[in-house]
């Protein structure tokens, strides 16, 4: 045990960046459990009806069109809920005032939320344009968006919304 708390001691940024994709898990899996949830049970009916608004492009039948949408949509907002917490709390133990780092961490979430809501059309589509089975290809297009989402979100947490003060 003592090695490893040396080890910590000599890369405290290597560790902070580990603690931090280890810990977005909570996140991860309420976005997994929310998209299950949401596109198996909660928008079902919604699977047949084609949407398009600005950068949303849901119209393809691999989409789950509106089905897709709302999904992604509401797995995202809880997942990040989550992860305000989890990250300012455990990874950054931020002192950050509550109050200046939650408008912040919202327009990150915002843009996590466009992006993660937008981008699983056309990962999708080309998911199966490679071949994939359709009944991965939502899992699949879900694991891209959370890639995307840690590369946009650890270094504006780190440095911008969540940087500890000494």
């Amino acid at each position: 045990m003592s090695a490893i708390k040396a080890w910590i001691e000599k890369h405290p940024d290597l560790w902070e960046f580990l603690l931090f994709n280890i810990l977005s898990n909570c996140a991860t899996v309420t976005n997994f459990v929310v998209m299950w949830i949401s596109t198996g049970f909660l928008f079902t009916r919604f699977k047949e009806i084609p949407f398009q608004f600005f950068i949303f492009d849901y119209r393809s039948e691999g989409s789950l069109m509106l089905c897709g949408f709302l999904s992604f949509l509401i797995a995202t907002a809880a997942a990040q809920t989550v992860n305000f917490f989890v990250q300012k709390n455990l990874v950054f133990k931020s002192n950050a005032a509550f109050a200046t780092a939650v408008p912040k961490y919202i327009f990150l979430a915002v843009l996590l939320i466009i992006i993660s809501a937008a981008l699983p059309a056309y990962s999708q589509q080309l998911l199966l344009g490679l071949g994939l089975k359709a009944a991965l290809v939502p899992t699949i297009a879900n694991v891209v968006n959370i890639l995307v989402q840690v590369i946009i979100s650890y270094p504006m947490m780190k440095f911008w919304i969540m940087p500890n003060k000494k």
